[in-house]
């Protein structure tokens, strides 16, 4: 006699069985590994607020890079983290042929030229204030407020593009929030005869608590102010949708979501409302968080990152920028041997 209900379990009986259906997967080949190079000779340099992360000066990155190319990994993004002293107003350094990013994608790709290298496009490390364009100071009711001018640094923003393309750089990741970030970037792109580079937007950005450990990293943080006024409010969902469009009609070829923990839902809804690929970045708050409880025991690290990063897939991500991408694949590695 058949019973009034259907049973589940069946399909959960054994790991191999439970492996046949399972309708998620992870692969190596959907991580990019963030890495951060800086001045100086002979640096390997722990960031305190992310353990296992380095900044790494350019005679040192290689070794880094190698360990990525070894495991498998198909891509990695550059940061730079420029010294205090060239930083300026306009952040010179992130446009300059010899700025720091530069050196490192010309490096990169002359060790590891089938390794896809994403560069960051945005001036906050490399500007003396902070922030992610050029500034201007106005007294109003007897206080000083400072202003990013959006049109201003877009003229900045398509100039550092250009330049990462002209390293060597696989994609431009532009993460400035800038209104027109992605036209004035792809315009230049073309102008320049590098068309076929394409755009990864940072298309949907939140202003987010879960930034600060990276603004150790990259000494990006705000001299003043926030970015409340150009990065996105938590709050919206709408807006982030509005942002994603408006970066399809101008010409990404890629978008992003940053965070993603706190924004599966905001996954989920652009994956719903655009077919173009789509990056998850697990930033670095939520890759401290994890590291530090894992560090008192509290919790089972590996158990913990499989899900976030099976929870990104799952929202419709298709890439994941992570700081755990070595370990992730570390582990599927160990799963199939």
């Amino acid at each position: 006699m058949s019973q009034p209900f259907t049973r589940h379990r069946r399909l959960r009986k054994t790991p191999a069985i439970r492996g046949m259906v399972r309708e998620t997967q992870l692969h190596k080949n959907d991580f990019i590994q963030p890495v951060f190079v800086t001045y100086g000779t002979d640096v390997k340099q722990e960031i305190s607020s992310m353990p296992g992360v380095f900044n790494f000066s350019l005679d040192r990155l290689g070794e880094e890079v190698q360990e990525i190319v070894d495991l498998g990994i198909p891509s990695v993004i550059v940061f730079g983290v420029p010294e205090a002293e060239a930083k300026d107003s306009t952040g010179t350094g992130a446009y300059s042929d010899q700025g720091i990013v530069q050196q490192a994608i010309r490096m990169i790709k002359q060790q590891h030229p089938q390794l896809v290298v994403i560069a960051d496009t945005c001036l906050c490390e490399f500007t003396d204030h902070g922030h992610c364009g050029v500034v201007h100071t106005h007294e109003h009711d007897g206080h000083v407020h400072a202003d990013v001018d959006n049109d201003e640094s877009l003229a900045l923003l398509a100039q550092t593009a250009v330049s990462q393309a002209q390293a060597g750089a696989d994609i431009i990741a532009p993460s400035n929030m800038m209104d027109g970030f992605v036209y004035a970037i792809r315009e230049a792109l073309d102008e320049a005869g590098f068309h076929d580079i394409p755009i990864m937007s940072y298309a949907v950005k939140y202003a987010s608590a879960f930034y600060g450990p990276f603004r150790e990293a990259a000494q990006s943080a705000p001299q003043f102010g926030d970015r409340k006024s150009y990065q996105m409010d938590p709050a919206n969902v709408r807006e982030a949708l509005r942002e994603a469009e408006s970066d399809v009609q101008e010409g990404a070829d890629m978008l992003m979501v940053k965070p993603s923990l706190a924004y599966m839902d905001v996954l989920r809804a652009v994956r719903e409302n655009f077919d173009l690929p789509l990056v998850a970045y697990n930033v670095s708050g939520e890759y401290a968080m994890v590291k530090a409880a894992a560090q008192q025991g509290w919790i089972d690290e590996r158990g913990i990152v499989t899900e976030m990063m099976l929870g990104f897939k799952r929202a419709g991500a298709d890439m994941i920028i992570t700081y755990f991408s070595k370990d992730v694949v570390r582990w599927l590695r160990e799963d199939w041997a």
